[in-house]
């Protein structure tokens, strides 16, 4: 766990309670982790969720990793070290964002249970769901699809350290959801999703 070097800071509490955020916008904050090896459709999957929620009146956003490694993780490779760090701080950002009650959605491969379990327990410390969607497409599968070019770059030998090739990727024990692009459409994913949500009363139902 990583270490706070700050000296001299206190914890300042608003005015606004979480409920009062909540109440505003119908909806309560959660955060979905979607997880799975490199083009197994994590990101398709999110961003249609994403696209049904707002469809229905909720305030929705999905926090991708290529787009995140662009600005806030710009400075973080591919190391295992530097891997646990980019999911550190989006595991911050996601429970910040869904403090405020947006429905969150992380599409990240996340290779390690560790990290993954440490965003968790971040969620759980704080009293705020955290859903882990297993995307559990082949690698085959992922490899015919390989929509970046990234594994057949990783198989000739230009890309090292590459998620299910040579290095390995931990499929989460027991994920909330799994779901695969093999075998599900984005649009069943995504009502996969909002029924979750449904049933666990973090969203309310159309009839409501």
């Amino acid at each position: 766990m990583t270490k706070i070097k700050a000296t001299n800071i206190t914890w300042h509490e608003g005015h606004v309670s979480r409920d009062e955020r909540e109440g505003l916008l119908k909806q309560k904050g959660v955060t979905i982790w979607f997880t799975g090896l490199s083009g197994s459709g994590k990101s398709t999957f999110a961003y249609t969720a994403e696209h049904a929620l707002v469809q229905r009146g909720h305030l929705a956003y999905v926090l991708d990793g290529d787009n995140i490694r662009h600005g806030l993780n710009k400075n973080l490779g591919f190391s295992a070290e530097d891997r646990e760090e980019n999911i550190r701080r989006i595991g911050e950002v996601a429970k910040l964002f869904a403090d405020t009650g947006v429905i969150t959605m992380t599409s990240f491969i996340s290779p390690y249970v560790k990290d993954r379990d440490i965003v968790r327990k971040l969620h759980e410390a704080a009293s705020l769901p955290f859903v882990e969607i297993f995307v559990d497409t082949p690698i085959a599968v992922c490899e015919e699809r390989d929509p970046k070019g990234l594994y057949k770059k990783a198989r000739a030998g230009e890309i090292k350290g590459f998620t299910g090739i040579d290095d390995p990727y931990e499929a989460p024990p027991k994920p909330e959801l799994t779901i695969s692009a093999e075998k599900t459409t984005p649009q069943e994913g995504a009502l996969a999703v909002i029924e979750y949500l449904e049933s666990k009363g973090l969203l309310p139902t159309l009839a409501e």
